[in-house]
């Protein structure tokens, strides 16, 4: 959960970033309301068949240049972006300009705009952007995040629930995940365990974790790394996690592929031993 907080004013780079996201949420708002209105937008595939849409890039090229007139200077892996030389990156930014396509294409709000940066293999400050809620979730992995809201300028810090929730366990999952290891892993929960399923779009869980709305997020369909490094950045700042099916966390740019296996997230460290004892059960997707 998130109580009032005072205004930040102490941590530049913070600051600055904030200004970024701010506006790149305003063109993602924009973007989003000229498709839905039947207007003419530009859809495009990928050589892996995905779309990437002109909000894609769009808010791509502003937040890659934005980004560049920061000091330090850091280069940006990006999923709308080349990134030949990033084995060569010790300190870099993590981007999805537009995490949710699919929703934003069934004219769903529940996208959003993914920002990290990354240090070595480990993501040190994450921020997540809701444009249609007008909320970014933002902050460093050895600290408690913020939550900020544009219009009202107003600000939030993370303090963790008293709540146990100890007979209810609130699943995330996405809108399509009718195959086999999602119907086993909710089988077995519900053998043992009060269920409630929430559906919502792939990094829009990340953010309901952390407004305490979901306890897991078991993901089997493949991810890339800009899908997931804000997350486990946000989730490993409250004592959360995201580790793959072999219960080891995600790290980053360190293998010739940028795409991810399976993984299981965890909201808080009251649910890091049902999350191993679930991994426990799951030998046949290690």
């Amino acid at each position: 959960m998130f109580v009032i907080s005072d205004p930040v004013a102490h941590d530049p780079l913070l600051l600055k970033i904030l200004d970024i996201l701010a506006h790149a949420s305003e063109i993602l708002v924009q973007e989003f309301d000229t498709y839905a209105s039947g207007k003419v937008f530009k859809i495009d595939r990928k050589e892996d068949t995905s779309p990437v849409t002109q909000a894609d890039l769009r808010v791509n090229q502003y937040i890659t240049e934005e980004l560049a007139k920061l000091e330090p200077f850091y280069p940006v892996l990006s999923e709308e972006s080349e990134s030949v030389q990033r084995s060569e990156w010790k300190t870099f930014w993590m981007l999805d300009p537009l995490d949710g396509t699919k929703e934003f294409l069934h004219k769903r709000p529940e996208f959003t705009l993914n920002l990290s940066l990354v240090c070595g293999d480990k993501t040190n400050f994450s921020a997540l952007v809701v444009p249609c809620k007008g909320v970014v979730y933002l902050g460093y992995l050895d600290q408690h995040p913020y939550k900020y809201e544009f219009q009202s300028k107003r600000w939030w810090r993370y303090q963790a629930d008293s709540d146990q929730h100890s007979n209810v366990i609130r699943v995330g999952l996405s809108h399509n995940n009718k195959n086999d290891q999602y119907q086993q892993l909710m089988t077995y929960l519900e053998q043992h365990y009060t269920v409630e399923r929430l559906k919502a779009g792939s990094a829009y869980k990340f953010c309901l974790m952390l407004e305490g709305e979901i306890d897991l997020y078991p993901r089997f369909h493949p991810t890339s790394e800009w899908d997931t490094s804000a997350g486990q950045g946000l989730l490993e700042s409250i004592g959360g996690g995201l580790v793959s099916l072999k219960g080891l966390p995600f790290k980053y740019n360190v293998r010739d592929t940028l795409l991810n296996k399976g993984f299981l997230a965890f909201a808080s460290p009251k649910y890091e031993k049902l999350a191993k004892d679930l991994l426990s059960h799951m030998d046949n997707y290690n």
